[in-house]
This record gives C-alpha cells, sequence and structure tokens, in this order.
C-alpha cells in the first residue's frame, strides 16, 4: 500500500465499532486489504490534517497506526465482546 494513495472514508456506522474497540482496548484479528492479518490491541483513533482517519493499535509492546480504508476486517478476540466480526469491504 502506498502512502500517496487517495484516502477513501470509511462509512460513519463503522466508526462505531472501531470507537468501542478502543473505549475498551479490545484485543482484535485485524484484517487488511492485502490479505495480511496479525493480532493487536485497540488504543484510539486519530486524523491527521490531511483528514486521512487512522486506527492506533498496539502490538509487541509497540504502537502503529493503520489507515481505516485499509481495513478489510477487524474481529474482536476479547472475550464478552459487544460485536463480533465487522467487515469494511
Amino acid at each position: 500500500m502506498c502512502a500517496a494513495e487517495k484516502y477513501h472514508p470509511v462509512d460513519c456506522d463503522l466508526h462505531d465499532y472501531l470507537e468501542i474497540a478502543c473505549l475498551y482496548h479490545y484485543l482484535l484479528c485485524i484484517e487488511l486489504t492485502t490479505g495480511e492479518h496479525f493480532d493487536a490491541r485497540a488504543v484510539t483513533t486519530c486524523t491527521t490534517a490531511d483528514k486521512e482517519e487512522f486506527l492506533l493499535v498496539e502490538c509487541h509492546e509497540h504502537h502503529h497506526r493503520i489507515r481505516l480504508d485499509y481495513l478489510s476486517a477487524i474481529t474482536p478476540l476479547t472475550a464478552g465482546a459487544t460485536f463480533s466480526t465487522v467487515i469494511f469491504r
């Protein structure tokens, strides 16, 4: 994924799932549009000055930003999570 690619905002209702995941710091299985997948803990969301939106996650004690339009799906791995798999595309 090239950082120069134009950002495509995700639907507003998908933001709700991300906010819940961050609020409760859910451990997520994150699937990207490239097919890559990994587990990481949701921390927060952020928006750049260019209006690109990111999910900030913690993985192996490091923080990473994932551009929201690169998300394919998230699945909470935390017991008692209030939602199941969410498909972004």
